[in-house]
């Protein structure tokens, strides 16, 4: 079983340029609509622990998944896993 397309080293920019991209649209969504959460948390003025804690630390959450998948397709995980494979079978075969 071979590879049918191979993907060149500006592909792999480009894609990981286009991931980052998208990294920082999200983060940047994240602080500004947080803050502007936490604003209206604040102007209404309630003790303890409020909605706007909730909305940022479940979010916050999901920021953090996409960090770290960021940070695995930089580091190539997935192609790495699949050339182990295709070499294991390569050498069972």
């Amino acid at each position: 079983m071979a590879i049918e397309h191979e993907l060149s080293d500006r592909e792999l920019a480009e894609r990981r340029a286009h991931y980052l991209t998208g990294l920082l649209w999200h983060v940047g969504a994240f602080l500004i609509i947080n803050a502007g959460f936490w604003l209206l948390d604040l102007a209404i003025g309630q003790s303890g622990v409020q909605w706007a804690y909730w909305i940022t630390a479940i979010w916050g959450f999901a920021l953090l998944f996409h960090v770290l998948a960021w940070l695995i397709d930089g580091r190539d995980v997935e192609r790495r896993c699949a050339d182990r494979y295709l070499d294991r079978h390569h050498h069972a075969t």
